[in-house]
């Protein structure tokens, strides 16, 4: 089980918190709106109102033990900013910010967003693509227990080939596809003397336990 915390619970941070209860996660749910709160407690492990802008009251929380933090406070800018930096200087590793603009992503990241959410831009790009070209793996139904992801090699992948690594025995995982950004490529089915590298992005489907073995990985 993973613990987050979700910063603002306007429409995105309502659905954001509620998803990730509901995938097993123990979630604690923040905002100033005590009606906002009232409605996500029957779908979290603990809501709070809190003004997050409180350095010390987000201090309290033990927010650096999660294993990420979405800060999600709607249209005021100046807020979301000072949020970022408050979790950053308190030691949150993994922060996900909603952002409103490209301009607001630079100062998010400035102050130490790890990942930039464009909650409307990206769902467009995906419904736009999803028209033009569909992917049949959009399609596949897959179980509760199995995951389809794309992860970064872990370092002890780097240098080897697939027959080297023979994760099918190690971790019962199948790579079916390998993104190659240098050059960019896309390998379908990749053969056993595919040598991994640094800039790949590998395609994994497996169950959700050997996959999490996988990312574990540095």
């Amino acid at each position: 089980m993973k613990r987050f915390a979700v910063i603002g619970l306007g429409n995105f941070g309502f659905h954001a918190a509620k998803a990730l209860f509901e995938d097993g996660n123990e979630v604690v749910a923040i905002d100033t709106d005590k009606g906002r709160v009232q409605a996500i407690d029957p779908h979290s492990s603990e809501a709070l109102v809190l003004d997050a802008t409180d350095k010390e009251a987000l201090k309290s929380l033990g927010l650096e033990n999660m294993d990420g933090v979405i800060v999600s406070t709607g249209t005021k800018i100046s807020i979301s900013i000072l949020i970022c930096l408050y979790l950053h200087e308190i030691g949150v590793k993994n922060i996900l910010a909603k952002a409103l603009d490209a301009d607001h992503e630079k100062i998010l990241k400035r102050v130490g967003a790890t990942q930039i959410i464009h909650p409307e831009r990206d769902m467009a790009i995906r419904i736009s693509r999803g028209l033009s070209r569909p992917n049949i793996l959009d399609f596949i139904p897959l179980s509760d227990d199995f995951d389809l992801v794309q992860v970064g090699p872990p370092r002890e992948f780097i240098g080897k080939n697939l027959k080297e690594l023979n994760l099918r025995a190690k971790y019962n995982v199948h790579i079916i596809a390998i993104k190659e950004l240098v050059p960019e490529n896309f390998v379908l089915v990749p053969p056993a003397s595919f040598v991994i590298k640094d800039s790949d992005i590998l395609i994994i489907l497996g169950k959700s336990e050997d996959i999490r073995q996988i990312k574990a990985l540095k």
